[in-house]
């Protein structure tokens, strides 16, 4: 497994499927109001999940989050990190 950064902007969200409920089938960490860790198989594998319940005007960005990383936050996310990082 690989741990991927989740980033996206729901801009004039109307009603439709909760993307936090998807990222939250994975193993997570909440690094900001709308970025996540998510350990997963690929970057394809989160992607193609949560594409169905963003549109046109929404932002969502997938990227591979590696050993060393640098950031504030909760000691909580910064185990989850190391741990799934090491």
């Amino acid at each position: 497994m690989a741990v991927f950064i989740v980033t996206y902007d729901l801009n004039k969200e109307v009603k439709r499927p909760n993307i936090l409920k998807l990222i939250q089938d994975w193993n997570w960490a909440k690094l900001s109001e709308s970025s996540y860790a998510v350990e997963a198989t690929s970057s394809t594998a989160v992607y193609d999940r949560l594409k169905p319940v963003i549109d046109d005007n929404d932002n969502l960005f997938v990227i591979p989050l590696r050993a060393p990383y640098r950031g504030w936050g909760p000691k909580d996310v910064h185990d989850w990190l190391a741990k799934k990082l090491a």
